[in-house]
């Protein structure tokens, strides 16, 4: 039986969980799957990609910093790829050339609605950052009709420009999105994304525990270690922490779909993947 391959492809990428999470959705489907993590360096993402899909592969998953990028190498791209303008899945077809998709909203959204059982609908949203996390999840968060979204920034130019190509989007779904800086994007939101890599940095949390209630889903898109900090800053001031595991996994199953024609179950996936976590930082190092 031939074996195809795939891989994540990031900078950093060694931290993916990506490659645990497909290889059990492959064991579960009974899907011959080789999927691995592919460093690029910053300046050489495009030739990289090129070169394992000229080796053979059939495609790959894009983390930070590329996602820009990787929108850029699809010759045909799926419409919430196209809204974004950013890309977090390459299907690399021989004809008609690559597919770009961008599986991370359909991902966020699945985590919180079924996983955390949070509704969006009629709900206060505010999403941090404007690269190709936010950039990629801002559509489908939308299309689940929220009361409000604000997308906030450091550079609130960058919101601004991801808030206008939304913003067709927004008025068909009925809700109201701005941009903002982060010094005053609001208060008391039933929903807190951060979608910036201040935790993957190490640095704290760019907002003020004003945006939370008590109550308030906060969920980072990162996880383990590098998560733990906003969580702990989550819980402190009353919100209910969430980090970006189940994310993580059911954007993959979107990937996974898309590759392979079958959709994985993601629940016994990402209860083995908290597990993993769970004894890997629970042993002395």
């Amino acid at each position: 039986m031939s074996v195809d391959r795939y891989a994540v492809a990031g900078n950093p990428v060694t931290h993916s969980r990506s490659p645990a999470i497909h290889a059990l959705f492959a064991k579960q489907t009974d899907q011959a799957v080789d999927y691995g993590r592919l460093h690029c360096e910053l300046d050489a993402f495009k030739p990289t990609v090129q070169a394992f899909a000229a080796a053979g592969a059939k495609g790959c998953n894009v983390t930070v910093p590329f996602k820009f990028e990787a929108f850029e190498l699809g010759a045909r791209r799926t419409e919430r790829a196209e809204l974004a303008q950013a890309a977090n899945t390459l299907r690399f077809d021989a004809d008609g050339g690559w597919l770009a998709d961008n599986t991370d909203g359909v991902g966020l959204v699945r985590d919180i609605t079924v996983n955390a059982g949070v509704p969006l609908k009629g709900a206060r949203v505010l999403l941090l950052g404007a690269g190709g996390a936010s950039a990629g999840v801002l559509g489908p968060l939308l299309a689940e009709g929220p009361a409000e979204v604000v997308l906030a920034n450091r550079t609130v130019e960058k919101a601004e420009a991801i808030v206008q190509r939304h913003a067709a989007w927004a008025a068909r779904h009925g809700v109201q999105l701005r941009a903002s800086g982060l010094a005053q994007p609001g208060t008391a939101f039933d929903v807190f994304i951060n979608g910036t890599a201040a935790s993957l940095a190490g640095s704290g949390v760019p907002v003020g525990p004003e945006v939370l209630r008590p109550g308030t889903l906060a969920l980072d898109m990162m996880y383990g270690p590098a998560a733990q900090p906003f969580l702990d800053w989550a819980t402190a001031h009353g919100a209910t922490g969430r980090d970006g595991l189940g994310m993580l996994v059911e954007q993959a199953a979107e990937a996974f779909a898309l590759w392979r024609g079958v959709r994985p179950q993601t629940a016994p996936v990402l209860q083995a993947l908290r597990a993993q976590l769970a004894a890997e930082y629970a042993t002395p190092r």
